[in-house]
């Protein structure tokens, strides 16, 4: 089992740098590791410095969690319904301004 203390959260694109330079040292990838970076290649936009900067600013707004913080950057919603899916099951909806923020955040680092 793994110590709490060693458990982050890591966004897509960090997920790309940490299996590529793991490709080098190898040579090769298991499956699971080879889909994955196929996955994090497809759909990571940004780079990692742009992306922990995003989460950054997203956690500088009340109400939002990492875990909420780390999905808008992977996922880079460009309307409101697509924040608001990312928010569809949990307890907590963000209001209109809130999305409105989020939109403005996220917009300043990635355009479609």
């Amino acid at each position: 089992m793994i110590a709490d203390e060693t458990r982050r959260l890591v966004s897509l694109s960090e997920v790309k740098n940490i299996l590529k330079k793991i490709e080098k040292e190898r040579k090769e990838l298991i499956y699971e590791q080879r889909i994955s970076l196929e996955h994090a290649q497809k759909f990571a936009k940004l780079s990692v410095k742009q992306t922990k900067d995003l989460i950054n600013d997203l956690l500088k707004l009340e109400n939002l969690s990492d875990i909420h913080a780390y999905k808008i950057a992977d996922i880079l919603p460009t309307s409101e319904d697509d924040v608001k899916t990312i928010f569809a099951k949990e307890r907590f909806t963000p209001s209109e301004d809130d999305i409105k923020n989020i939109l403005k955040i996220v917009g300043k680092y990635y355009v479609k």
